[in-house]
């Protein structure tokens, strides 16, 4: 491969991976909106990956360049595994900060990653961990950041004890 080919290669596996982050913040987003409202699953993913760059004239970009099979998924499976989800992330809160205790946002972000922890297993638990670190750091200024971390780290120790590092960020 030439310089110039594995450029190209660079390029495009940075785009990949900026569509998948842009996916994980969208499916937050969506999640945030099936809690404040009673509007169905489906409905919110059309509202969602309707929206592009001029299309409402407010020239949106995220879920333009965001991977929209990723987006969906996130949002379907998250939505139709609340239940369960709440009862993992439950075990790995501190039991000064239960899930009834998180903001609404908040709690969207964790159920999101706690999501993608247990249904893409080829997606290394480091990596979810700071997608949705970063996710947080998008709306929080405190120490929610952190919490995603520490909630997510414990929920990697449980679901994936056999990834040597799921404890451990990736730099």
């Amino acid at each position: 491969m030439t310089g110039a080919d594995q450029e190209v290669a660079g390029g495009r596996a940075r785009q990949t991976n900026l569509a998948r982050s842009a996916a994980r913040l969208n499916a937050v987003q969506a999640l945030y909106q099936l809690a404040m409202s009673d509007s169905p699953v489906e409905t919110v993913i059309t509202q969602f990956t309707m929206i592009d760059a001029g299309a409402d004239g407010g020239g949106d970009e995220p879920i333009a360049a965001a991977d929209k099979t990723l987006f969906a998924e996130l949002v379907r499976g998250a939505a139709a595994k609340l239940p369960q989800l709440d009862e993992m992330l439950a075990g790995c809160l501190d039991a000064a900060w239960p899930d009834a205790r998180l903001e609404i946002l908040l709690r969207a972000i964790l159920r999101c990653g706690a999501y993608e922890m247990f249904s893409r297993p080829t997606v290394p638990a480091p990596v979810i961990i700071t997608e949705y670190m970063s996710v947080a750091d998008a709306f929080f200024d405190g120490k929610e950041p952190a919490l995603v971390n520490a909630v997510l780290d414990r929920l990697a120790r449980v679901l994936r004890p056999e990834e040597p590092a799921a404890g451990q960020r990736p730099r």
